[in-house]
């Protein structure tokens, strides 16, 4: 068994050291596409080198693609009869002048652009106020994703509130607790998830395909169950954010907070249905194996789009399954090349969440459950404000808060 494991890596190596030097690779900002030897589409190898072709989801080893990669970059250092690897310049297709204008501009034009969408919100508490005058509510939202834009704490973000007044986008600088009674206010969640809405609309004509997954934040809050339960240290709770984004600028459609165990599969048509009601067409619909379900297959076809998830290895067809449910198996059983290539756009999903936990932090600071969860699409609208700044730059759009999503 082990003399026939040996033999089979080295099979690997051989074609895998074949394809390198053919240059069959293509760079991609998230990992590497890897021609098919058959000549039928690409296979996906990330930044692990983890393939997704059949032979390595088989064999949980590394397949012949992976070894490509590894030699295309040099880190296999020998080839085959003890061959050297020509090493290949690792460079990415950017356009750079851009790519720097917008990231050096992000930090003026996105309180900018933040005070253009709150600018006309109005408070939902319609009592009279009749003590002393208090910030206004759209200064109030405004403060709120400043302050998580900036990772600063509610204290050491009044520095930040200064300079901000000093721009005339602020009347006053509030007091630090102003940002904590605004992120515990149940009635602002719908406002935050209007907004996330108002943020991506300017991106509908750009976006038609899409990518649903879901991630963990790390709250400072601690699970007393683990503790109970099986006598564990004690470990910090988490939420979870499910959502829709674009495949081509990473911008989020829709967001939904849920708790840490909540399934994933239950998320995806409310938020394939929210992306539809703010104004997108869905082409193709991407997830992983977990959003697998006829229900989610015919939803998306039902509204005209694809549906490209995975089938588990346990899936079986009968002569009751659903049409779409036997035309997308067989597909993907008959035609996984071609699958696979419509399948990787998920792969943006993850790169969204790196980013968001890279630029605006995985830690949520809020104590209790609705302000943890307000403070979590605080982060998604500041994500995509800067998303559409770089979209500014690299698609020429012009931005107007002021139209409605429809």
């Amino acid at each position: 068994m082990i003399v026939n494991k040996m033999v089979y890596m080295n099979e690997r190596k051989a074609k895998g050291y074949k394809i390198a030097q053919e240059n069959k690779i293509q760079i991609t900002k998230d990992g590497w596409l890897v021609e098919s030897q058959s000549g039928n589409g690409f296979y996906k190898v990330s930044n692990e080198f983890i393939c997704n072709c059949p032979d390595s989801e088989l064999h949980r080893e590394t397949c012949k693609h992976a070894f490509a990669v590894r030699y295309y970059l040099n880190i296999e250092k020998r080839g085959i009869n003890g061959l050297e690897t020509e090493k290949i310049p690792l460079t990415y297709p950017q356009a750079w002048s851009i790519y720097n204008e917008a990231q050096t501009s992000e930090g003026k034009l996105f309180y900018e652009l933040l005070r253009d969408l709150v600018k006309d919100l109005e408070d939902p508490e319609t009592k009279k106020w009749t003590g002393r005058p208090r910030l206004k509510f759209s200064e109030s939202l405004y403060i709120v994703i400043a302050k998580v834009y900036s990772q600063l704490s509610s204290r050491r973000a009044n520095s930040l509130f200064g300079m901000i007044q000093d721009k005339g986008f602020l009347t006053h600088i509030p007091h630090f607790n102003t940002i904590t009674k605004v992120l515990n206010r149940k009635d602002v969640t719908p406002i935050l998830q209007e907004l996330i809405a108002t943020t991506s609309a300017p991106l509908k004509s750009v976006e038609t395909d899409f990518a649903i997954d879901s991630s963990g934040f790390r709250t400072r809050s601690f699970s007393q169950y683990a503790v109970d339960k099986y006598h564990m240290k004690k470990e910090h709770k988490w939420i979870k954010a499910h959502i829709c984004c674009g495949v081509k600028t990473n911008i989020i459609t829709a967001v939904k907070i849920t708790d840490a165990y909540s399934a994933d599969t239950s998320q995806f048509i409310p938020l394939a249905q929210e992306t539809r009601d703010n104004g997108f067409v869905i082409n193709e619909m991407s997830g992983d194996k977990a959003y697998s379900s006829k229900a989610n297959l015919r939803f998306i076809n039902n509204i005209g789009g694809t549906a490209f998830i995975p089938f588990k290895s346990n899936t079986s067809i009968s002569a009751g399954s659903s049409r779409i449910w036997k035309r997308m198996y067989h597909y993907f059983e008959l035609n996984k090349d071609e699958f696979l290539l419509h399948y990787h756009k998920r792969s943006n999903v993850e790169s969204t969440f790196a980013s968001i936990k890279r630029k605006l932090g995985d830690t949520l600071r809020s104590k209790t459950e609705t302000a943890q969860a307000n403070e979590l699409l605080c982060k998604i609208i500041a994500y995509n404000i800067t998303v559409l700044i770089q979209e500014m730059y690299e698609l020429g759009i012009k931005l107007d808060f002021k139209t409605k999503v429809i």
